[in-house]
């Protein structure tokens, strides 16, 4: 195409140009020829590809024609005279034709000046055609860069500087590029001249600073132009150029490209160099110095720029220069952009550390130098503090804050209080001053000024930006300085196994796992085995003399040495300003790396000034001070309390702090006044930030810090102090904000979160910070434990006056003025509380860490005596407040049990002597506090017995986890366990001398102590060496007789059944023989314990039974009963063992004195002014005692029986049974004679346990001996159920014994005694005994049972005593009142049926009769019956009345007969007949008012009836014999009479009944008042009418009785004595004035009160009642004698009418019923007819 695009064209000028330019007609025609003579010409002849649009990026194409087309010299001639012709048309043409030719390099060289001048021709042509010129330049200077030199070239660049200058801005723009690359294009020349230096010829020479030099032609063409650049630049006329009026910016463009492509031909090439010294820098300083505009700054920076990264060592005094330019502009200027400019450079050489290093050798490490470097850093720090309210500088660092709130740090650890923080600042107005601080989001642009070419006006710049671009320089050289320090101090080989950190690798900078702050909130904690280990002392660079870098690093270590000051002034500024979470998280690692490298160069004096600060900035002054002043204002409690594990961020430490400090409410607002804001009282996440970095630092140079440990010690103990005392509430809470500004709420208030994070990583830090002192040196790690002790050495060496510290060794720098917490000492001791504490913790917590060097290794060496003595001194100090003295006992005990766990895994001949040493440090400790003597306050003691119980409490867990690997120091152990007791002469052996009892220090200590024994007796008896066994029966005696803690003196006892257990089986058989215990005491028996005697163990055995039987008598009813059960215990386990020997001896030396003691105690409690509990207690001992006795005589009974001396034992414990029953306690005697039943039960079941006849009598004779009775108190007296139940047992087993042999007057005091506990016995809680017995009258009634009745005399007493038994119920004072009382019924009703069945048993018996049994048993059995409705109590089961009813009539019908068969006397048979006469009264009586309400009177009547009937049966006509008294038949009479009465009489009746009547029965014929008032018949009507039957019965005539026993009439005998009459008749005769007397009142009541009623009908009970006697009295033929005879009036059976007559007549006359008068007619004609009347 480029053929055809030729000849085209040279056609279009033939065309063109026919008219009027024929010169270029021809020449068009010439080339067109010489183009066809060619022929045909393949593509490749010329390029036929289109160019690129760019020059730049222009390639050359050319094939084996060019030169063909080339040689036509006259070829080009038409297009350079078409140029010339200044037509548009033409001039395009030939400028597309010749591009086309030069980059198909088809251009003759001779015409290369006619095509640049027709090129400078055409410049001023069309749009398009100066671009196809700016096209084809570059590509003219490479295909001909041989002949484009001198005016050549010159020409070339002036045809772009033409075209520059044009207005248009795609021209302008374009040729600013073209003529750059051109430029660019002469020096690449250079460099390939300077490739072939050997064969190009020198054409011309240049200047330099050591004289002129040869150059060859590119080079001199590229001197030329770089000059007259410089001088167009300077707006001067250039030397070899022709043009003039070159921009300024513009041309510091192009020498910016020059230097910045071909830096190195600078450096190579002295003409360049001293271009660049007398030219370029001079302009730059002085363009500099002036008031350059923006754009023209930038050009200016960015041209020095360059210079000083790659040409500073060809310039030095200039870029010395330049520097301080650059420092003064930032110092003087105040032109935000130009101090943004100069920052801008000044990052940029920080972030080339090897520049740093470069510039501050060739200037500040020169003598004679200014001091560039230093005085950039000073700018640092006046730029620093030039605005503190922009960067929001305050008392600490704080969050960025701005008037639109409108985002959240989200990720930002650096949170303050949620109340806000006094520093947080908001600007005024404005852009650039609505944000105070330094934050990503304000602070930076996002094109640096320094590459804002295209601007002509400076970008709106933030305020902060300035001091963002400083942070980035601190940064960088604080990387540079870790980068090229860090690798230096690693051994080969531990740089080959080194890892690189994540960390490492996303920042650019080495920094080690154990160095970085880690940005991350929690770390898994490191092993400890092999975190460390592999990390070695670091070494010291500058020691490597022999290191190629040696110098290098002396002068980083001189930077390091001469600028910290500096460095730190700015940092520390910035610490203390607003800044977001990425700039001071970078500024922290900034600091954290400059005292790195500071730290490994063992520069002490700025590493420790590094370190200081760093802690104020974890622990700002003002914190500290408010933190203070808070405390002392707040009131002091005077006990510690343990405070929550969020109190301290020491995570092993927690839960051991203690402070007894409280918030009081009342004086919470004047504590917020007293230090300024009380928002800044606490630290936020930024300070546990630097915290963790200062804490990072002590990690990796932690072998060479020496006495600067105390500086991060410091600073972790204020640190502590300060979350201490912020979680006591001492403080305003996080969680409240200050300000009601909803941004800083919300954004507080997310950020409150990722507080507790922090606090976990710095938990973390601080443990790895101790953790890593494993592998220190001894040396190195005394100087930790010395920094450690001199946090506590201060209160220690001091009364709390000095205010400074003192210390052996002078304060490195920095270290004077960072110790300010224990300057406070002055004000309160409480205030330094927390910082010991915190001293503590970190000292057990390294202790812990080392405790495997501290014990293998030598004490002195190692710090284990430095260790021991400074908590020792602690704890016993007498200017150390409690909680503090506790700590360090806790400290100290945490440490011996850990050193245990390491000792336990030791050999044992390793194991011994530290074993011992870990237990004497443990009691050395308590003999130092024991023997200093304090003052006596109660809050001492309290603290010195804390102390003494954690050192107790260590030994407890020391032998809990390790006491079976102890193999030294037991004694030790009992010496610090029987620290708790006060120490005495002897121990009492019988307990009873109270001022001998054992002391203790404090219950407290007591039950620590006893923990550390328990274990012992539980585990480790078969460890104990054999002279610990007495030591462990002293201590068991003073546990178990100490009066503080009641359940630890019970434990006790049981752990000398469990020695016991232990030493008895050691030994087969226990021999005690009375030689043995013959004239010994406790000494000699210990002495005899302790020897390699046989008996040894016996003896040992012996005196444990001492001690017990000591404690036996202690006061404490708990503590002695289990001494007790414990003493029987072992007896009875062991009793196997014993032979009767020892058991006889074992009785009268133990089990007796026991009982002694016991009866002692018993009598001093009454005699003494003592508690009712206190002898109850000693009651319930007693019953202990007796049961434990009892039992374990019972069990070895048979062994006792057959020892000589058993009598004279049991007469003994009997005698002390007696004397115990004389006290008269329930307890007691219930106690007894269960005792003696369970004796006597053994001897009765086991025939080798058979007790002799005299100890069977002893036995009776105690039990004989009588009820046993209690003394009443005044208040309810006591339920003596159980002891009579006992007593009553008793005699079930004694009776077995003396059955065989029994007599009546055993059986009549067994009865009588029997009644008696009956009677003595209360109403207890077995329920009501009115339908059931009771426990107590079961057993009685089973021992009235058992009772032999086959002996002479024992059925008449029984039957004595059984009617005792029936009648208890009926004699007591009872009520119908519903509460628990003793009632008998159930016993009675038991007892009744006993009766009767000896009665049955033994009616044929005479002695029941003559001995009065059977009467007095009948007696007792009317007197229920006699009650009847009378007795308040119902039964459920059958009514008692009812059950001796039957029994009596079943008795009669079984004794009756008897009387006249045993020819019973008539003495005893008149007193049978008055109790039957009594009987039959009973039966017939009956009260129904008093029935309780339900009562069936009808079947209780039908029952009378029946039982009344038997008796009639039974006794008639017996009743009639002579032998029965007529006062006895009378009697029934009368009891008939009353019941037969159905309707009541009136008063003056009564009168006539009783007998009171003036004119005696014949009152009954005067007729009384009458009465109309209904009055009702009698409840009991039936049995009414059988009794009224049964007296017109008894009077009747019957026909066969005849006269008993018919005698002569006596002579002397008077008329009135008759012969004797029959049975019948003398009944009749008792019988007959009753009946008449009954008959005339049912008469005479009609009589009188007939009248009255008028026709008003009579009552119809009355009536019947009428009726009914009227007709059985017409009906009667009564007995002739019953009734005496009236004068004139003679009738044999009809007297009874005879003696009613005047009564039926006055019946007659009243009137009334027709029935009525008919029978009283009757009556009156029976009387008529007996008197033959009618």
């Amino acid at each position: 195409m480029t053929t055809q695009l030729l000849a085209t064209e040279l056609a279009n000028l033939i065309q063109e140009s026919k008219r009027k330019h024929n010169d270029l007609r021809q020449a068009a025609e010439k080339s067109l020829e010489d183009l066809k003579q060619l022929g045909t010409i393949s593509e490749s002849a010329v390029s036929d590809r289109e160019l690129p649009l760019h020059p730049i990026l222009c390639r050359v194409y050319t094939d084996t024609h060019a030169p063909e087309l080339s040689q036509k010299t006259n070829f080009v001639n038409p297009f350079i005279i078409a140029c010339g012709t200044k037509n548009a048309k033409f001039t395009s043409i030939a400028i597309v034709c010749l591009q086309r030719l030069i980059v198909a390099r088809a251009l003759p060289r001779s015409k290369l000046n006619q095509v640049l001048e027709a090129l400078m021709q055409a410049s001023s042509a069309a749009l398009d055609v100066q671009l196809k010129i700016l096209q084809a330049l570059p590509s003219l200077l490479q295909n001909y860069a041989a002949e484009l030199q001198g005016e050549l070239l010159v020409t070339t660049l002036n045809i772009c500087f033409i075209l520059q200058s044009s207005k248009n801005a795609i021209v302008n723009n374009t040729s600013a590029a073209t003529l750059q690359q051109l430029v660019v294009a002469v020096f690449d020349k250079v460099v390939m001249e300077d490739k072939n230096a050997s064969n190009e010829p020198f054409v011309g020479e240049a200047p330099t600073a050591d004289g002129k030099v040869e150059l060859r032609a590119a080079a001199l063409d590229a001197y030329r132009i770089f000059n007259d650049l410089c001088l167009l630049t300077e707006n001067q006329r250039p030397e070899y150029m022709r043009f003039a009026g070159l921009p300024q910016t513009f041309g510091l463009e192009l020498i910016e490209s020059v230097i910045t492509n071909h830096g190195t031909l600078m450096a190579t090439h002295p003409e360049q160099v001293q271009i660049l010294r007398v030219r370029v820098m001079p302009l730059l300083m002085s363009a500099l110095k002036g008031k350059p505009t923006f754009s023209t700054s930038v050009r200016l920076v960015r041209i020095l720029y360059t210079l000083l990264r790659r040409h500073i060592s060809l310039l030095p005094n200039e870029c010395g220069e330049a520097l301080d330019i650059l420092t003064h502009l930032m110092d003087q200027d105040t032109l935000l952009w130009k101090r943004a400019l100069c920052m801008e450079v000044f990052r940029g050489l920080f972030a080339e550390h090897a520049l740093i290093r470069e510039i501050y050798a060739l200037y500040d490490a020169k003598k004679g130098q200014k001091d560039v470097f230093k005085a950039l850093v000073a700018i640092f720090v006046r730029l620093g503090t030039e605005k503190p309210a922009i960067i929001g500088l305050s008392h600490q660092s704080t969050i960025p804050a701005s008037d639109i709130r409108d985002g959240q740090e989200a990720s930002d650890q650096a949170v303050l209080e949620a109340s806000g923080v006094s520093g947080i600042m908001t600007g005024t107005s404005g852009v650039e001053s609505s944000h105070v601080g330094i934050s990503s989001k304000w602070s930076t642009i996002r094109i640096p000024c320094i590459d804002q070419l295209d601007k002509t006006e400076p970008p709106p710049i933030p305020e902060t930006y300035i001091y963002s671009l400083i942070l980035a320089c601190i940064s960088s050289l604080s990387d540079g300085l870790a980068k090229f320090i860090l690798p230096l101090t690693v051994s080969n080989d531990s740089r080959s196994r080194r890892r690189v950190s994540p960390q490492e690798l996303d920042r650019g900078s080495p920094k080690p796992q154990h160095l970085e702050a880690e940005t991350s909130a929690t770390r898994t904690r490191p092993e400890r085995a092999s975190s460390f280990k592999k990390n070695p002392i670091p070494m010291n660079p500058l020691t490597l003399e022999s290191h190629p870098l040696h110098s290098e690093v002396k002068i980083c270590a001189s930077i390091v040495d001469e600028c910290w000051p500096a460095i730190l002034a700015t940092c520390s500024n910035f610490l203390y300003a607003s800044l977001d979470s990425e700039y001071y998280h970078g500024l922290v690692r900034a600091f954290q790396r400059f005292a790195h490298v500071a730290g490994l160069l063992q520069l002490a004096t700025p590493r420790d000034a590094f370190l200081t600060t760093l802690g104020k900035s974890a622990v700002p002054p003002n914190v500290l001070t408010a933190c203070l002043n808070a405390r002392n204002s707040r009131p002091l409690t005077p006990a510690a309390a343990p405070e929550s594990p969020a109190s301290t961020i020491l995570s092993n430490a927690r839960g051991l702090l203690s402070v007894d400090t409280l918030q009081n409410p009342q004086a919470t607002e004047k504590q917020r006044q007293m230090s300024g804001d009380v928002s800044g009282t606490s630290l936020n996440t930024r300070n546990l930030l630097c915290l963790r970095a200062l804490l990072n630092l002590g990690i990796a140079l932690g072998p060479t810090l020496g006495t600067s440990w105390s500086i991060i010690l410091e600073t972790l103990q204020q640190a502590d102090l300060v979350l201490f005392s912020t979680s006591k509430g001492s403080m305003r809470s996080p969680s409240l904000s200050r300000a009601p500004e909803q941004g800083i709420d919300n954004e507080s208030g997310s950020l409150m979160a990722n507080f507790g994070n922090e606090v976990r990583s710095v938990e973390t830090a601080a443990s790895r910070l101790f953790e890593s002192t494993i592998d220190f040196p001894d040396e190195e790690f005394a100087q930790v434990i010395q920094a450690i002790c001199g946090l506590l050495s201060v209160q220690l060496s001091s009364d709390s006056t000095s205010p400074q510290p003192q210390t052996k060794e002078p304060l490195k720098p920095g270290q004077g003025h960072h110790r300010r917490v224990l300057s406070f000492s002055n004000q309160t001791v409480t205030g330094t509380n927390q910082e010991l504490l915190f001293a503590l913790a970190k000292l057990g917590e390294i202790a812990s860490i080392n405790s495997e060097r501290l014990l293998t290794s030598d004490p002195y060496k190692s710090g284990w005596n430095m260790l021991v003595t400074q908590l020792s001194a602690t704890l016993d100090s007498t200017t150390m407040n409690a909680p503090v003295r506790t700590r360090a006992a806790e400290v100290l005990a945490r440490f011996m049990l850990e050193s245990g766990s390491i000792s336990a895994s030791l050999s044992e001949d390793l194991r011994g002597p530290i074993q011992l040493r870990l237990l004497g440090g443990l009691r050395d400790s308590l003999v130092a506090l024991h023997k200093k003597k304090r003052e006596d306050s109660v809050a001492g003691n309290a603290t010195d017995l804390e102390i003494h119980r954690i050192i107790l409490e260590g030994l407890r867990q020391i032998l809990e986890n390790y006491g079976e690997s102890l193999v030294e120091g037991w004694d030790v152990a009992f010496e610090i366990i029987g620290s708790v007791f006060v120490a005495k002469d002897t121990i009492p052996e019988d307990g009873r001398d109270a001022s001998k009892r054992t002391g203790t220090r404090s219950s407290k200590l007591v039950r620590s102590a006893f923990g550390s024994l328990q274990l012992i007796c539980s585990d480790f008896l078969a460890s104990l060496p054999n002279n610990c066994f007495l030591i462990l029966v002293d201590a068991l005696y003073n546990f178990s007789s100490q009066t503080d803690d009641l359940n630890i003196a019970l434990t006790t006892v049981t752990f000398f059944w469990i020695l016991s257990d232990f030493l008895s089986g050691q030994s087969k058989s226990l021999e005690i023989t009375e030689e043995l215990m013959k004239d010994i005491d406790s000494t000699s028996l210990a002495k005899l314990a302790s020897s390699d005697d046989k008996n040894s163990s016996a003896a040992l055995w012996l005196l444990l039974l001492q001690r017990l039987t000591a404690v036996s008598s202690d006061t404490r009813l708990e503590l002695r009963n289990s001494a007790i059960q414990t003493l029987l215990r072992i007896f009875d386990a062991y009793g196997d063992r014993l032979t009767p020997e020892a058991w006889s001896m074992c009785i009268k030396s133990v089990l007796f004195r026991l009982l002694s003691s016991l009866q002692d105690e018993l009598e001093s409690s009454n005699v003494e002014d003592g508690s009712d509990y206190n002898r109850s207690e000693w009651h319930d001992t007693s019953v202990v005692v007796l049961n434990g006795i009892s039992t374990l005589l019972a069990n070895y009974l048979d062994v006792l029986t057959t020892h000589s001396s058993f009598n004279e034992l049991w007469k003994e414990l009997l005698g002390h049974f007696a004397k115990l029953l004389d006290f008269q306690v329930l307890a007691i005697n219930t106690a007894v004679f269960k005792a003696l039943s369970h004796i006597l039960r053994q001897a009765n079941e086991d025939e080798k346990a058979a007790l002799n006849t005299d100890a069977v009598d002893l036995a009776w004779g105690l039990w004989a001996r009588g009820v046993p009775v209690a003394k009443i108190n005044d208040e309810k007296a006591e339920d003596n159920h159980g002891c009579l139940i006992a007593y009553v047992g008793a005699l079930t087993e004694l009776y077995h014994l003396i059955q065989e042999k029994l007599t009546v007057a055993r059986v009549e005091r067994i009865l009588k005694l029997l009644h008696d506990s009956a009677q003595e016995a209360t109403f207890g809680s077995f329920g009501s005994d009115l339908d059931n017995l009771t426990q107590l009258q079961s057993k009685i009634m089973e021992a009235v049972k058992m009772i032999r009745t086959d002996v002479d005399g024992v059925p008449s007493a029984m039957l004595s005593h059984a009617s005792k038994l029936a009648t208890l119920a009926f004699e007591q004072g009872l009520s119908r009142e519903k509460k628990p009382k003793r009632t008998f019924v159930a016993l009675s009703r038991a007892s009744i049926s006993f009766l009767e069945a000896i009665a049955l048993r033994h009616a044929s018996e005479k002695d029941i009769y003559t001995s009065g049994s059977l009467a007095t048993a009948l007696a007792a059995l009317c007197k229920p019956i006699a009650l009847k409705y009378s007795f308040p109590l119902t039964t459920k089961a059958v009514q008692p009345w009812r059950v001796a009813t039957l029994s009596a009539l079943a008795v009669l019908d079984a004794t009756l007969p008897q009387l006249k068969e045993l020819k019973i006397s008539t003495e005893t048979t008149q007193h049978i007949w008055f109790d039957v006469a009594s009987l039959a009264d009973s039966i017939l009586s009956a009260d129904c008012g008093d029935a309780v309400t339900g009562t069936n009177f009808g079947a209780d009547e039908d029952f009378d009836i029946t039982s009344f009937r038997k008796l009639r049966d039974m006794i008639i006509p017996d009743l009639g014999a002579d032998d029965v008294p007529d006062k006895a038949r009378r009697s029934l009479a009368s009891s008939l009479f009353k019941t037969s009465i159905i309707h009541a009489p009136t008063e003056i009746d009564y009168e006539i009944i009783n007998g009171e009547s003036e004119n005696g029965l014949s009152a009954l014929y005067e007729t009384r008042t009458g009465r109309t008032v209904f009055v009702p018949p009698t409840r009991r009507t039936k049995i009414a009418y059988v009794a009224f039957e049964e007296l017109f019965t008894l009077v009747t005539q019957d026909e066969t009785d005849q006269p008993s026993e018919p005698k002569q009439k006596k002579k002397g005998a008077t008329k009135d004595e008759s012969p004797s009459l029959s049975m019948r008749a003398r009944i009749a005769s008792s019988v007959a004035p009753l009946f008449i007397l009954r008959c005339a009142l049912t008469l005479r009541a009609y009589v009188a009160d007939q009248p009255l009623r008028g026709k008003m009908p009579q009552p119809l009970s009355q009536r019947n009642e009428l009726l009914w006697t009227l007709q059985r009295l017409v009906e009667l033929h009564s007995e002739s004698d019953s009734i005496p005879a009236l004068k004139g009036a003679q009738s044999k059976s009809r007297k009874h009418l005879l003696r009613l007559y005047p009564l039926l007549v006055k019946g007659l006359v009243a009137g009334g019923d027709e029935k009525v008068l008919e029978l009283l007619r009757e009556a009156l004609d029976v009387i008529g007819g007996e008197l033959g009347i009618v």
